[in-house]
């Protein structure tokens, strides 16, 4: 099977959720604790367009970081944002399953599934 990558954060139920179904089926993901080890700004665009998504669409938009960035507002470019969530790793919606060409965020966790054979 493809390589499987895991960016997780250990404190999310979500991610946690989404590491034990695949523990549960006998995969061992590459677990990339995102918050320990941020991914750059190449990182975010390649994971964006694996999962097809626009950067807005990964941002966490509950977050305080959201806010005192001032992150709504429509006119920032998907630069600005891609190098926001560069900045503060915890803007990134979680977990997120890389299985090859293509990504999923695995909310609800078992939206991961989708990826798997």
């Amino acid at each position: 099977m493809t390589d499987l990558t895991l960016y997780h954060n250990p404190r999310c139920s979500k991610s946690r959720g989404a590491l034990e179904l695949l523990e549960a089926r006998g995969l061992t993901p590459t677990v990339v604790r995102y918050l320990d080890e941020p991914l750059d700004a190449a990182q975010i665009r390649g994971l964006l367009k694996k999962l097809g998504l626009s950067a807005r669409q990964l941002l966490r938009t509950g977050e305080e970081d959201y806010k005192t960035l001032h992150l709504a507002d429509a006119s920032l470019s998907e630069a600005q944002l891609i190098a926001a969530i560069a900045a503060h790793p915890k803007l990134m919606e979680r977990p997120i399953l890389e299985v090859g060409d293509k990504a999923v965020i695995g909310r609800p966790p078992e939206q991961i599934l989708e990826l798997l054979p």
